[in-house]
């Protein structure tokens, strides 16, 4: 995956980037790093008839740009064709199923930045009824996607909604 943190700076040739990627590379091709920044940026690629199960944003709109390939976005009970200079804003809680077209679709995602995961004590909740103190918290590692740390906010999610990766079993 190609990351850029000074975008402002360096142009990004995003045809360059889905061309050096290896064919059957699916998932973020590239996102933006640089930690000061008040944007997010994934271009992602799905490959030929790929889906991305129904979710949705509960947070942020996201807008969709497609850059290579076809597909299908099914939204509000209605389907769109999406094809190269296609955009699409998202509004946060739609729900969303992408699908790519036989010979795949890559889409460039933009939406404001969201905070990191922090790792550390967080405010203390109450103990459970009928728990009293201690306990373990419930682990959400399975959630969490590998590739741009996201947590799922469906339990039962198996792609990652930012980036379209795989998530653990």
């Amino acid at each position: 995956m190609t990351t850029h943190s000074h975008l402002d700076e360096v142009p990004t040739d995003l045809d360059a980037v889905i061309a050096a990627a290896p064919a059957d590379a699916g998932g973020a091709l590239w996102r933006l790093t640089d930690t000061i920044r008040g944007l997010d940026s994934n271009l992602v690629r799905l490959r030929p008839g790929a889906a991305i199960a129904e979710h949705a944003e509960p947070v942020l709109d996201v807008l969709l740009v497609v850059v290579a390939g076809t597909g299908r976005l099914d939204t509000g009970g209605r389907s769109h064709d999406l094809r190269p200079h296609v955009a699409v804003l998202l509004p946060r809680n739609s729900r969303r199923t992408l699908t790519a077209g036989p010979d795949g679709v890559a889409y460039l995602t933009v939406h404001t930045r969201r905070p990191g995961l922090g790792i550390g004590p967080g405010p203390a909740a109450p103990p459970a009824p009928g728990l009293g103190e201690g306990g373990e918290t419930a682990c959400l590692l399975q959630r969490v996607c590998p590739d741009c740390g996201r947590l799922a906010t469906e339990h039962d999610a198996r792609y990652c909604s930012r980036c379209a990766s795989p998530l653990p079993d």
